[in-house]
């Protein structure tokens, strides 16, 4: 199905000319702007039983319960919406109209405030029925507002609600069409950057492949998601804390791979300016290396993500080769300390990049983007080509020209090799391990811990040759 640009009074007339669909708006902080299009597009009453905002603190919490972390926009608020708006919902009129389909949208927001000293964002999400009588499904996302001013970021989250309600009962057969629909009319003003799509109609969705699809379309440059695999978002869990990236192929995660997240982990919160108690260690992998091998697999990512899961870690999909980009989307969430795991020839790369492609000035503004006050990168070492020397932060051929700002951010500290790395493994490289064991070569067990060599047999991941089971009739 391609997917044709359909304005929002279009989609709202269609669903309020449709008459199994009913429901309800409580929308707090921007306005009813979603509300507002039904409205002004006529035959509403086929579709809204309600509209409410709110505002005050009292009233809202005396209707949904107050918050323990004191915070109004926020992913918890907004299901406890939810949770009341289709429950009342469903009990005033679940008898009276037995053959609709019962939805309720809820949204808490901040937009951008006079001073523009705040970032418009808010948490948007639909419980809704796709069959009469039975058991809702949820939308939910966080979006982030890019418009300059308060009444455009309004008008954006009426737009992006009715996109929602559109998506959910016109594209719910197919997500990327779902995922794209979702900023119709608005390219350039929100990014989607948190998104789960869950009930009864999508047990089969894993939702992971809808963080894959927010990145690889473009609605934002970071989607997450925990070792269970359910889709998350910085703000819930990263704001203020320290937090240390460890950038990979996983393909598979090696005995490198799981060297360089213990060392580097260990290293990073043994610093004498990082609290322990709040430090998050996150796995990246991003775009670029997801399609390597030319197009993007579905099946490798999923592969991937599964072992990180399965060792517990949380996993970032990003469209961030640049460090600096990675850089600035954390900062949004203000960590006081941000550790960032390289590989020594990626530390290299990256300097050869900047020196050979940018003149002084601009190759000192290209550094100072990725060295901020409040970052630090930690090196893993590799062997020296060609040779079992091992090559490290020290030690490896930087460029003469660019030699004395270099030894400035070793001096400083905001280079450091990670201490304690096992050099006696730096000669497993994840593409042998994939390249044997694709063929069932034997001894690619032995690169990688015991539980990754289990769950890549168990569950026959990265193409491994799964024997097949002989039946006697």
């Amino acid at each position: 199905m391609a997917k044709k640009l359909i304005e929002p009074e279009q989609k709202a007339l269609e669903i309020n000319l449709d008459e199994k669909i009913y429901g309800t708006f409580a929308e707090i902080g921007a306005g009813q702007e979603v509300a507002r299009h039904f409205f002004q597009v006529g035959a509403a009453a086929g579709t809204i039983a309600k509209t409410m905002s709110a505002y005050d603190k009292i009233y809202s919490d005396r209707i949904y319960g107050v918050e323990a972390s004191g915070r109004y926009v926020c992913e918890s608020r907004l299901y406890k919406m939810l949770d009341h708006e289709y429950d009342l919902l469903e009990e005033r009129l679940g008898s009276s109209r037995m053959e609709t389909n019962f939805f309720a949208f809820a949204d808490t927001v901040s937009a951008i405030n006079y001073r523009r000293t705040n970032i418009g964002h808010g948490w948007l999400g639909i419980r809704f029925q796709l069959e009469p009588g039975s058991k809702p499904n949820d939308l939910v996302i966080h979006a982030r507002l890019r418009d300059k001013n308060s009444s455009l970021q309004q008008s954006a989250i009426g737009i992006l609600g009715v996109n929602m309600l559109y998506a959910c009962y016109h594209y719910q057969d197919n997500y990327e069409l779902f995922i794209q629909s979702l900023l119709d009319n608005l390219e350039g003003r929100v990014d989607i950057d948190m998104i789960r799509l869950n009930g009864p109609q999508f047990d089969h969705l894993d939702n992971r492949l809808l963080s894959l699809s927010l990145v690889k379309n473009g609605l934002t440059n970071v989607a997450m998601f925990d070792k269970s695999g359910r889709n998350i978002h910085a703000s819930e869990f990263l704001y203020k804390k320290n937090i240390l990236v460890v950038r990979g192929s996983y393909r598979p995660a090696t005995l490198v791979n799981m060297d360089m997240l213990k060392t580097s982990g260990r290293q990073f919160t043994a610093e004498p300016d990082v609290d322990a108690s709040k430090y998050f260690q996150l796995t990246e992998i991003t775009l670029d290396n997801l399609k390597l091998d030319g197009e993007l697999s579905e099946q490798d990512f999923l592969d991937r993500a599964t072992v990180l899961g399965e060792l517990g870690q949380t996993v970032i999909v990003s469209n961030c080769e640049s460090y600096p980009k990675l850089i600035r989307y954390f900062s949004d969430f203000k960590p006081p300390k941000l550790g960032i795991v390289l590989g020594v020839r990626v530390l290299l790369d990256i300097i050869n990049q900047n020196y050979y492609q940018h003149n002084d000035g601009s190759l000192l503004h290209a550094f100072g983007e990725l060295f901020t006050k409040s970052v630090k990168l930690y090196i893993y070492p590799a062997l020296q080509e060609g040779s079992s020397e091992v090559m490290s932060s020290r030690n490896m051929p930087v460029p003469d020209g660019i030699k004395h700002l270099y030894q400035h951010l070793l001096e400083n500290g905001q280079i450091e090799d990670i201490r304690n790395a096992q050099t006696d493994i730096l000669h497993i490289y994840s593409k042998d391990v994939l390249r044997m064991l694709r063929a069932d070569e034997k001894g690619w067990e032995k690169m990688v811990t015991p539980k990754v060599a289990q769950m890549v047999k168990d569950k026959c991941l990265f193409g491994f040759p799964c024997a097949r089971m002989e039946f006697e009739y």
